[in-house]
């Protein structure tokens, strides 16, 4: 097919050494699943027609390791997501779990005409613009996460709170619309490029109306969208765009912690697969961590470059061998000693807290998990009180 020859040669396909480290590298192929990126490569380069009909490229985490190893730099996460965009034109989407209701929320904000209470969750303490300012802060889903995740004992929104509290702190009055659409993040990694370009659209014109020069992200995944895939829709010029935890280490000096905090904690932090292996994001959440009195920071076996993913990226994943990578992750932060583990995007959280409510595992896998926004944001309440 002209389509996956095409796709073979704007990816690197054709490159490919057949060595095998793909495979190796893969934590579903790892966890025993038969699923191999190097067939999928293989079979791309034959122009095979079954790749983009079997659905088994939605096995993929994208998490981009095998990207990272690969030494014919062959992009296999591109590659994966262009043979997606064929497979759902062909009428081939995964398997959503939760019944699909989040897909089904993403599309009805692409279509548009339907009011969001996007700003309940705002409380009076917290200063924010709704129309024009030179600091936007982009709030992704986390208010339609907690209300999906009751179950988890999710509080996705503290984090979202904390973002506004700490850009408060430094004299700075967010713009937070109450028109921001889900990023779109999802859909296009699912092959549904129509409707996340109704998403992106809407939102470029959004935070451009507004002002803003400077456009802050908490979720790993919102970010990696806005600096990348929105970048072919931008007009004119973007704005800066940034981490929350690259924001806040810009303005480290400026923040003023306890000097005598309560008690010491020991904490690992979860690099997420869009913030790290995409974005090449490391030192910024670690700089924050690093700077707050009583936390101290010890690496999982596997973090930076290295990170295990938490298995859930696109609602696309969610089987055994999904379960097993995140039951191993959550024991490499166990050994670490740390008795939290800290994370910079709302659906490691997510997929971790699944993960915890195992009743076969008990306390085996569980450990307390927050946002890294809510320890800074502790910290500096602290000083305030």
């Amino acid at each position: 097919m002209p389509d996956i020859a095409e796709t073979a040669r704007t990816t690197r396909a054709w490159a490919c050494y057949d060595c095998g480290k793909c495979t190796a590298t893969c934590p579903i192929a790892r966890a025993g699943s038969n699923y191999t990126p190097r067939r999928h490569v293989l079979a791309t380069n034959l122009g095979k027609r079954e790749i983009i009909d079997n659905g088994s490229l939605f096995d993929c985490l994208t998490c981009s390791l095998c990207d990272q190893r690969c030494p014919a730099d062959v992009g296999y996460t591109g590659l994966v997501r262009k043979l997606r965009e064929l497979s759902f034109r062909e009428g081939v989407e995964p398997e959503c779990p939760h019944g699909g209701a989040l897909q089904s929320v993403m599309r009805t904000m692409a279509k548009g005409g339907t009011k969001q209470n996007r700003l309940e969750w705002l409380s009076s303490d917290l200063k924010t613009e709704p129309k024009q300012g030179e600091v936007f802060y982009w709030t992704g889903c986390t208010m339609y996460y907690d209300t999906f995740f009751t179950d988890f004992q999710l509080a996705t929104l503290e984090a979202t709170r904390a973002a506004v509290r700490l850009m408060n702190n430094l004299g700075v009055t967010p713009v937070v619309s109450p028109d921001e659409r889900c990023c779109g993040h999802d859909l296009l990694w699912n092959g549904d490029r129509k409707n996340f370009e109704l998403l992106a659209r809407h939102n470029i014109k959004l935070v451009a109306e507004r002002g803003a020069e400077t456009l802050v992200i908490s979720c790993a995944e919102c970010l990696r969208t806005w600096k990348l895939d929105y970048e072919p829709l931008f007009e004119g010029k973007p704005p800066r765009i940034l981490h929350l935890t690259e924001y806040l280490a810009e303005y480290l000096p400026k923040l003023k912690f306890h000097a005598n905090p309560p008690a010491k904690r020991r904490v690992t932090f979860q690099d997420p697969c869009r913030l790290g292996r995409h974005l090449g994001i490391y030192d910024a959440p670690r700089r924050m961590l690093e700077a707050l009195p009583g936390i101290e920071l010890v690496e999982m076996r596997r973090s930076g470059p290295a990170a295990i993913c938490c298995a859930g990226g696109t609602w696309s994943n969610c089987d055994r061998f999904a379960k097993q990578i995140q039951v191993e992750r959550l024991r490499e932060a166990r050994a670490t000693g740390a008795d939290m583990m800290v994370t910079a995007c709302p659906k490691c959280q997510i997929h971790f807290r699944c993960a915890m409510k195992d009743p076969n595992l008990g306390s085996e896998i569980e450990i307390e998990m927050r946002d890294v926004a809510e320890l800074v944001a502790d910290a500096l309440e602290k000083a305030d009180g």
